[in-house]
């Protein structure tokens, strides 16, 4: 079974982001950037996958600026086998990656596309689901365990109040959640070995899919500093000020 892995280069999740001043997003020259979190849980559980023998080849997957190589390597050193790396000026829109993904998909033909369930950059939450919906194939969102049990993937994932297992036919689409796994640290060795491996480079241009983009960002605002807490003296004037002042009940 071969496992497509999708990644994202976004802002690294231990950096403070600042907005700019002009409030049209957040400041990104000179900041660190790596493998969305999320992305790098898919990638962890797809080479688990292939350990246990229950896959024979895992390739990653990024579409952006050529910055995203450096992505894609971190993913190598992780343990994927190969990587492909579509070129775009700027990263695309969640549909236009789920339709640049569609012809990967088609190409490679892998039994399993693995990725996270949202980027931590916009938080959309949509590219799997437009995956799937694009391919017409079953998906199993949000999942904290992944097994792969007599040709079907067997799916827990995480609902409101709990969560269910759902079984999924092959090929399919499963989206990672946080408690999915916790991704390894890239041992040097591992490092120097994902230099050799095979990167592929695409033109994202050359692929037929239209880019322009959608959306339009009206303006990113830093939030509102909280206030300072306050003291009460009883059951009583807790009650009043989160009736009156919070209005929560």
């Amino acid at each position: 079974m071969k496992i497509l892995v999708p990644v994202k280069r976004v802002v690294d999740y231990n950096i403070k982001v600042r907005v700019k001043s002009d409030g049209t997003g957040v400041e990104t020259a000179g900041l660190k950037m790596s493998m969305n979190p999320f992305d790098e849980i898919a990638v962890e559980e797809a080479v688990r996958l292939r350990e246990k023998g229950a896959a024979t080849e895992v390739v990653a997957v990024s579409i952006g600026v050529q910055q995203a190589q450096d992505t894609l390597r971190t993913a190598l050193a992780m343990g994927a086998d190969r990587a492909i790396l579509v070129l775009t000026e700027e990263s695309p829109e969640p549909l236009a990656v789920a339709k640049i993904l569609k012809l990967l998909v088609e190409r490679e033909k892998p039994e399993l596309v693995f990725l996270g369930k949202q980027a931590i950059d916009d938080d959309m939450n949509a590219t799997g689901q437009m995956l799937a919906g694009l391919l017409g194939w079953p998906q199993g969102t949000f999942a904290s365990k992944v097994e792969i049990v007599d040709g079907r993937a067997e799916v827990t994932r995480e609902i409101d109040g709990g969560s269910e297992t759902v079984s999924l036919t092959l090929p399919a689409i499963v989206t990672a959640d946080l408690r999915l796994n916790e991704p390894r640290y890239a041992s040097l060795p591992n490092i120097m070995k994902a230099k050799k491996k095979p990167l592929e480079t695409l033109q994202g241009a050359d692929l037929g899919v239209d880019l322009t983009r959608r959306l339009t960002t009206v303006s990113v605002a830093e939030p509102p500093s909280r206030k300072a807490g306050v003291t009460v003296k009883s059951v009583a004037e807790l009650v009043e000020k989160l009736r009156n002042e919070a209005k929560v009940i």
